[in-house]
């Protein structure tokens, strides 16, 4: 049996043995230390003393040599595992019995908080993945990679290994409060809903629980976020004067003029498809768990016209395309991306802007509007900041000023609703153009189709906005916001 001076330089070096299941390496300097390195290049410090066996040679007992496992290397460097072995050595028999107590005692302390984590119930993470497989998953509801986000982002680093029925409804106020100063209360209230559903679908699955969660502890008045803003009819010949200003005609322009004329979802018009339109006839597509649509609608001719004059390419079955197919993002499986449709909002919205305002700025001077032409100014310098803003709470803020000053491609919706009725169209038949789900009893009996006087809708909601863009001389029309 070879001793050696063990070194961490040369236990580094030390190499694998080819021949033999394990080679082992004995210390110079602690007698019984011994570095066992195994065939995979695993090495691990032993301590190696003798103890008596039961078995007996000529009438006398026998001593035979018993190996303990120290550590790893290089977890455990070469002066480390010499203490540890000087210790271990020193009384094999009373360290083995210190190390059998210590491990019963951490068993018993595991055992003992298994026990106590059984008896108040799952961690809140525990739950909630669980709501997610079998709630939202199961119900195919589109917000399923929303509520994940927020749960990972908001909730589990405070909650994750917290048992989930410790949680006291000041705790949900405090995680609130949290939530509201970073983020604002917009997103404390989503997060709240999520919180909420879960504690309620966890209540539906136990006698015994009743959610912390009570009435009023939202953050904002869901009031205030409902807008009330509307397209005035200087504002709607200017938009549609600059939809022809546009270097883009063919899309965005094109696009802004459908959104108005036919009152619809902006990623509804934006992912409109030739196979979607027949003789006239927009057949929308519904998809899983989405809101309500209009169903199919018999389009006004310039509509039509507008549509028709299109590009139609071949790679693309969009009305109003996206990017080329050599500018896709790739997919994430390998397979060939859909082609895309129109979404480049963001930027072509801050270009129209402009030339909607330039517009606008016409037709105050014309009349020597100095209200209106405050106004423009005004926009015109929030867009302009906006722009060229470089921090995200600025940003922030002068996106929030210039929401409460423009419009937004939204707003198109509820001014084609305003103009609908200008033009009599019943509210009922309006609210079936808009696609919006018919509450109540008439919702539930009245199945007609509405096919025919949705198209009149439109047509009227066609002719009162030709009348707007080129009125005549001798009528004026006003339509306040």
């Amino acid at each position: 049996m070879e001793q050696k001076k063990l070194t961490d330089e040369g236990v580094a070096k030390l190499k694998a043995p080819t021949d033999q299941q394990f080679q082992n390496h004995f210390d110079k300097h602690v007698p019984g230390l011994v570095l066992r390195v195994s065939a995979k290049g695993r090495k691990t410090w032993v301590a190696q003393y003798y103890t008596r066996s039961t078995r007996k040679e000529d009438g006398k007992p026998i001593t035979i040599v018993t190996s303990k496992s120290l550590g790893l290397y290089p977890i455990l460097k070469v002066k480390e595992a010499r203490d540890k072995a000087r210790l271990f050595l020193a009384d094999p028999k009373k360290a083995l019995s210190e190390a059998k107590a210590l491990a019963e005692e951490k068993m018993r302390v595991e055992e003992k908080a298994l026990a106590e984590a059984k008896a108040r119930g799952p961690s809140f993470k525990e739950v909630a993945e669980n709501f997610v497989k079998r709630h939202v998953e199961t119900k195919g509801l589109r917000t399923k990679a929303d509520i994940e986000r927020l749960l990972a982002k908001c909730v589990y680093p405070k909650w994750g290994d917290k048992p989930f029925r410790d949680i006291k409804r000041s705790e949900v106020a405090d995680l609130l409060d949290q939530i509201q100063d970073k983020h604002g209360a917009r997103q404390a209230d989503v997060v709240l809903a999520i919180i909420r559903k879960t504690m309620n679908w966890y209540t539906t699955r136990n006698d015994d629980y009743t959610s912390p969660v009570a009435r009023g502890m939202h953050r904002s008045n869901s009031t205030d976020h409902k807008r009330k803003r509307i397209l005035n009819y200087d504002e709607i010949k200017a938009l549609w004067t600059a939809c022809d200003s546009m270097t883009d005609k063919t899309v965005f322009g094109a696009m802004v003029r459908v959104l108005l004329l036919t009152a619809q979802r902006r990623e509804k018009v934006a992912t409109m498809q030739w196979a979607n339109l027949a003789n006239g006839v927009w057949t929308i597509p519904t998809e899983a768990r989405e809101k309500s649509n209009a169903g199919s609608l018999t389009l006004p001719q310039v509509v039509q016209d507008i549509i028709a004059a299109q590009p139609r390419l071949e790679d693309n079955p969009h009305v109003f395309p996206g990017r080329t197919p050599g500018r896709r993002r790739k997919s994430t499986d390998k397979t060939p991306p859909a082609p895309p449709a129109f979404n480049s909002f963001s930027k072509a919205k801050e270009a129209f802007d402009l030339l909607m305002l330039n517009e606008l700025q016409k037709i105050a001077e014309a009349r020597n509007d100095s209200a209106k032409l405050i106004f423009v100014a005004k926009v015109r310098t929030l867009l302009e900041a906006n722009a060229a803003a470089k921090g995200r709470e600025a940003k922030k803020e002068l996106t929030r000023q210039l929401k409460q000053e423009w419009w937004t491609l939204h707003d198109l919706r509820r001014t084609a609703k305003s103009l609908m009725a200008k033009a009599g169209v019943l509210p009922h038949v309006s609210e079936r153009v808009l696609g919006h789900s018919i509450k109540g009893v008439e919702g539930v009996y009245d199945r007609h189709s509405y096919d025919a006087e949705k198209a009149d809708a439109l047509q009227r909601l066609a002719d009162l906005v030709d009348r707007i863009v080129n009125p005549p001389e001798d009528n004026v029309i006003a339509l306040r916001r």
